[in-house]
């Protein structure tokens, strides 16, 4: 069976290094043809929100909202139930292709066998 690769990014704006790596990895994994769940936690919820993404810079990274199209058109997107209820953010508000679950989906996921699993 093919490996996988759940990544759960936490940082948003407050942490753009860490934020612009979790995005990076997931990008290049699915360049590399490795199936990809990108998680958003914390203050990277509010990327799951048209334009949000397109806002970030960081010198020398890749657009973050670039990264984030590459992994919703390869991979799967999922924005943490409790981080969008905490933001006030429904599926109504969300980029289409990205859903809302929450951490029995994210156990689930990351239980599952050749799985590995990164948090930023």
């Amino acid at each position: 069976m093919a490996r996988s690769l759940v990544i759960k990014v936490t940082a948003g704006m407050e942490s753009p290094e860490r934020c612009n790596q979790a995005f990076t990895v997931a990008a290049a994994a699915l360049a590399s043809g490795v199936p990809v769940s990108l998680w958003l936690t914390g203050e990277s919820a509010w990327f799951a929100l048209p334009g949000r993404a397109k806002e970030f810079t960081l010198p020398h990274a890749a657009q973050l909202g670039d990264l984030l199209d590459a992994v919703l058109a390869t991979g799967k997107v999922t924005l943490c139930t409790q981080c969008a209820a905490r933001r006030d953010i429904t599926v109504d508000d969300v980029i289409e292709g990205v859903r809302i679950a929450g951490a029995s989906t994210f156990v689930e996921e990351i239980l599952g066998e050749g799985v590995q699993a990164l948090v930023y």
